[in-house]
């Protein structure tokens, strides 16, 4: 039986998907409620929007606190495909999300563990679990995948 992290990420691939569909790069997200419902989600929209803020986290935070018409995520869990970088680590926190979920490690860019642990860290007011690797070969797949078509 699948759990819902793993019902999570499987819809955060398919948002990855619709993103590189359209000329972005593979990441998908979704907010999860304590009961597991999806109550918001996002894909890369950079590339479509000409917004640098356009991360599938941002997208999904503001879909989830505008259904739930709060700000407030307290309680929720965010499932992405990738390790979110510094801006969304720092988005995810002012929304009080404190688990985080996601699939591939990002030693480039990541801040929940790889190159920072902003999620994490203890001088901070807030902080998230954060469970990484969930379905990790699927999201690292869609990204290598994509990027070889570019080079």
């Amino acid at each position: 039986m699948k759990t819902a992290d793993d019902r999570g990420m499987s819809r955060a691939l398919a948002l990855a998907a619709e993103a590189e569909a359209a000329g972005d790069v593979p990441v998908g997200a979704v907010v999860l409620d304590a009961a597991g419902r999806i109550v918001g989600e996002g894909r890369n929209l950079r590339e479509q929007t000409h917004d640098p803020t356009g991360h599938a986290e941002i997208v999904a935070l503001r879909e989830a606190a505008t259904s739930l018409a709060s700000w407030n995520l307290e309680g929720h869990t965010l499932v992405v495909t990738l390790e979110p970088c510094v801006m969304c680590a720092g988005a995810i926190l002012q929304a009080r999300i404190g688990r985080v979920v996601f699939g591939s490690w990002d030693d480039k860019a990541g801040a929940a563990g790889s190159m920072y642990d902003v999620l994490r860290d203890r001088r901070l007011p807030y902080r998230a679990e954060v469970v990484g690797g969930v379905q990790a070969d699927a999201a690292a797949a869609l990204l290598r995948d994509f990027f070889e078509a570019r080079r």
